[in-house]
């Protein structure tokens, strides 16, 4: 049966794969992000070569109020949304005390406010019709604080702990929620954060790789989806919280300094 994905943060990057990807599936699509003429390139693209439909919704979704507007519009077009994609979100390098501070509320509110906005209007629908699945893009970033990012860091570990709670939540339902952790991934992000030039950049995976391994895991209804993260992090994962606090914290910033 078609279903419809909603993905925010979907002209570029990993949210860019994943519209690719479920449009393969003849599923309809609802993209969200701040550039219409990226979005009327992308719903061109896809509606010529899948038959399918896109409804694009250009929205600044740092700004107080956007998530309630998306939803409304969606509901006012009678659309029901099968996948919720919140995988908007940006970061920034530098020390907490010398960053803008307008730019990082502009972060929470974006990686936070918004995300849990969205998924506590569609969840609702979803509990009604007791089926969904929610996917929300996280990062390796959340398993552990990390300076010269440290609202990032902070954000993203909030994410996680908010999918996998609800996720628990939802376990007598037929709605599933996972999140996403990519490692260094090659997108705009890198770029936009000043991180292209750290030493955790030096061999990011693909947005399509991670994009692929995100909805594949979304639709089995994972937990936790690790993607792009080298072998020999991927095998320490399970033993971040044993390593001594103090010498964690200095190896992420190491790991943080443009070089």
């Amino acid at each position: 049966m078609k279903k419809t994905a909603l993905i925010t943060g979907a002209s570029s990057g990993i949210g860019k794969e994943m519209a690719k990807l479920h449009a393969r599936t003849k599923g309809d699509l609802i993209l969200i992000a701040r550039s219409t003429n990226k979005l009327e390139s992308l719903k061109k693209e896809l509606e010529g070569g899948f038959g399918i439909k896109v409804t694009i919704i250009s929205k600044d979704l740092s700004i107080t109020g956007a998530a309630k507007e998306i939803y409304d519009e969606t509901k006012n077009a009678g659309i029901e949304v099968d996948y919720l994609i919140n995988n908007a979100g940006f970061g920034g390098l530098g020390k907490f005390n010398e960053r803008d501070w307008e730019e990082d509320k502009a972060m929470i509110q974006l990686n936070i406010l918004a995300l849990t906005e969205l998924t506590r209007y569609y969840v609702n629908d979803m509990v009604i019709r007791n089926t969904g699945k929610i996917l929300n893009v996280s990062s390796t970033a959340a398993l552990m604080p990390g300076p010269l990012q440290a609202v990032y860091y902070a954000t993203k570990a909030y994410v996680t702990s908010f999918s996998n709670a609800l996720n628990e939540e939802l376990s007598d339902t037929g709605i599933t929620v996972s999140s996403l952790m990519p490692g260094a991934t090659e997108t705009g992000f890198a770029t936009t954060s000043g991180m292209d030039k750290t030493p955790l950049f030096k061999k990011a995976a693909s947005s399509y790789y991670v994009a692929k391994r995100g909805y594949e895991g979304m639709l089995k209804g994972k937990l936790n989806i690790f993607a792009g993260v080298p072998l020999p992090f991927l095998l320490i994962i399970p033993f971040v919280s044993l390593m001594p606090k103090r010498l964690m914290l200095k190896t992420v910033k190491k790991l943080q300094e443009v070089q």
